[in-house]
């Protein structure tokens, strides 16, 4: 019974960070990550479209944004 909790805790957990990661990346990361979202921004449906696979995909999410502010700042330099 305490490997099903522990079990259960650590997908709610994943779940919530995917969750808020997701919404923070759909909100302000796609832009950065996306060069078709760059031009004029990208339209509502198109961002509540990838929410799901932000959330469920976060990590991989994080590491793209991550790469991404990194080239960013490099380039801004």
């Amino acid at each position: 019974m305490a490997v099903a909790l522990t079990v259960l805790w650590v997908l709610g957990a994943y779940g919530a960070i995917g969750v808020v990661l997701g919404a923070a990346f759909v909100c302000f990361g796609v832009s950065k990550v996306d060069h078709a979202a760059r031009g004029a921004g990208a339209p509502w449906h198109f961002r509540l479209l990838i929410l799901p696979g932000a959330a469920a995909l976060w990590p991989v999410v994080l590491a793209k944004w991550t790469r991404a502010g990194r080239r960013h700042r490099e380039h801004a330099s």
